[in-house]
């Protein structure tokens, strides 16, 4: 029995595989609908993906074959799914932050923050918090929490090696101070009575002093699990907080422009962010205040510190000093990237910011949307790979970025992923299953709007503690919109929360790469991370339902239906996309 059960576990995934179609096969067969092909299509790469028993690449690449050979797309018109403009964006996103990574510009900066605050416990946190989360604006969640977590290392070591240092030096000191009275006692005494106590007196000073050694030790293995979660979890709350800072964001922003093309780009850069960065600040702000208590006890007063500097606190402040002073000066290519990450964001921002009219507006889409973020992104590769594709004199300046670094660290797997997502959107969409979907959750028109939102934010964040946060805003969006038409609800209303609660997987080490990065760095078990990620996750959802409800209210005109939402619309464009294309 015992070698068939190893046998079916070392052989799960061709198993998985093989067996998980013909199970769903009664579907197309007992219902002959093209909605129930879509359905079966979907069901299985749905679960695929959640099973991971083939990488998540490949089963995106399934409805190449799966929907041309069903009849519900044609080839050419699922291949066109698979760069869109949302893909290009994804791609200039991300060699920005690869030129960021490559040039140590991102060490440069964690470092001279924790400068700034300042090494005291609480400070300490909330620094490696505000570091990590920037950083996780503009890079990936696990760079930045790769790069943040052996600077809390050092950190951390130096501090406890300097106050068991000083425990050691309070310890002699008050050693020394007994002694006098100690052999005055003994003077007082027979030589046989302090014989036998002395060796007591020894064996309880090397007691205490074992004591407060592992007091110690605790207390810094508690600090370090706290400052590990802290690092992992700013990390995914700060890539919320940009349209490019998490793959979730941009498969949104994809799917509005798929399922609803006459949107008006009601998802951009600018909008994105004025939603998300406030509400990625509260999370974070409030984050600190539960893992603060959590780790480092409800004193803030002894957490934060008052008065001069201890010796402890600079030696551990000359420990990141000395590892900013290693950077050297900054170089040439450092300040070329900042430059150009600094004109992208400013591009990014004032293209289309909602109260005026934006430069691309002015410039070029006057009539129709020609201009796109994703045309800005992809303007800045052309000219950071310029710097460095042009010709080498002999002084000329290091390349910023080269297609071979580029080759290396670019994720090409996710853009299959994203082309995976927007192919079943289309798909959903041609077959009929969006609307039949859509119609099937109409019941839920009598229930509140804000409980809706509410119970399907706690449903995804759920839902991704266990899978990928990419896999589940792909399989969740496309029914959510759908949902929302049928019972006349602003589609962001819930789209929006549902995305962000994808990227409050907290509570499990294998819910995210930062957690289990931190996992392993941290020594943490999986109670301390259930503990912590929980009460993480109800108020990640409560602040994006808040914010929902509150300014992206006001922001998304979310009190209005609006007219771009109309499926029928939607799917006669689609249609018509569809017939151009073949």
């Amino acid at each position: 029995m015992g070698f068939w059960l190893r046998f079916l576990w070392y052989h799960r995934n061709y198993i998985i595989i093989t067996i998980t179609p013909l199970l769903l096969l009664p579907l197309p067969l007992s219902i002959p609908s093209s909605q129930a092909r879509c359905g079966y299509a979907i069901i299985l790469m749905a679960l695929y993906w959640c099973t991971e028993c083939m990488p998540l690449a490949v089963t995106a690449l399934l409805p190449v074959v799966l929907f041309p050979m069903m009849g519900i797309m044609t080839a050419g018109a699922v291949s066109v799914e698979y760069l869109k403009d949302s893909n290009m964006l994804f791609i200039g996103g991300l060699l920005v932050a690869i030129a960021v990574e490559h040039w140590n510009l991102h060490k440069r900066i964690a470092l001279r923050v924790l400068l700034l605050v300042g090494v005291r416990p609480s400070l300490l946190m909330m620094g490696f918090m505000i570091v990590a989360s920037f950083l996780s604006m503009w890079i990936s969640n696990m760079a930045s929490t790769a790069m943040m977590l052996p600077i809390a290392k050092a950190v951390l070591q130096q501090l406890q090696a300097t106050e068991a240092q000083a425990d050691e030096r309070d310890f002699q000191a008050a050693a020394a101070e007994d002694n006098p009275a100690f052999e005055l006692e003994l003077a007082d005494k027979k030589q046989e009575i302090s014989n036998s106590r002395q060796p007591d007196t020894k064996t309880q000073q090397e007691s205490l002093r074992e004591s407060r050694r592992q007091a110690l030790e605790a207390k810094y293995v508690h600090l370090t699990k706290g400052l590990s979660l802290s690092v992992c979890y700013s990390a995914s709350i700060g890539g919320t907080a940009t349209l490019t800072g998490t793959t979730p964001n941009l498969i949104l922003k994809g799917q509005i422009d798929k399922i609803f093309p006459g949107n008006g780009d009601v998802i951009n850069f600018a909008s994105w962010f004025g939603f998300a960065f406030p509400n990625m600040l509260l999370m974070l702000v409030l984050s600190w205040f539960w893992l603060q208590f959590l780790f480092l006890g409800s004193n803030l007063k002894k957490s934060f510190g008052c008065g001069v500097k201890s010796d402890r606190d600079k030696e551990a402040y000359a420990v990141i000093k000395e590892e900013y002073l290693k950077l050297g000066r900054m170089k040439f290519a450092e300040g070329a990237v900042l430059t150009i990450f600094t004109l992208l964001v400013v591009l990014w921002f004032t293209r289309e910011p909602g109260f005026i009219d934006g430069w691309a507006t002015l410039l070029f889409n006057k009539e129709k949307a020609f201009v796109s973020d994703g045309t800005v992104a992809i303007f800045i590769l052309m000219f950071k790979l310029h710097l460095g594709l042009t010709g080498k004199p002999v002084k000329s300046p290091p390349s910023l970025l080269n297609w071979q670094v580029v080759h290396e660290r670019m994720p090409w797997n996710i853009v299959l992923l994203l082309g995976g997502g927007f192919a079943m959107a289309a798909a959903s969409e041609e077959s009929g299953l969006s609307k039949w979907l859509g119609e099937s959750l109409s019941p839920l028109q009598n229930i509140p709007a804000y409980a809706i939102s509410l119970l399907l934010s706690l449903l995804v964040a759920t839902f991704t503690e266990c899978f990928s946060n990419t896999a589940t805003t792909t399989l969740f969006l496309p029914i959510l919109a759908s949902m929302a038409t049928a019972i006349k609800l602003h589609p962001l209303y819930v789209m929006l929360p549902c995305t962000i609660a994808a990227s409050l997987a907290f509570m499990l080490p294998v819910a995210t790469p930062p957690n289990a990065f931190a996992f392993a760095f941290g020594n943490l078990k999986v109670i301390d991370m259930v503990k912590a990620g929980f009460m993480l996750n109800i108020i990640g959802i409560l602040t994006v339902n808040l914010g929902v409800n509150t300014w992206g209210y006001a922001l998304f005109d979310m009190g209005t239906f609006p007219q771009w939402a109309n499926i029928t619309e939607g799917i006669s464009r689609a249609a018509a996309e569809a017939s151009v294309i073949s």
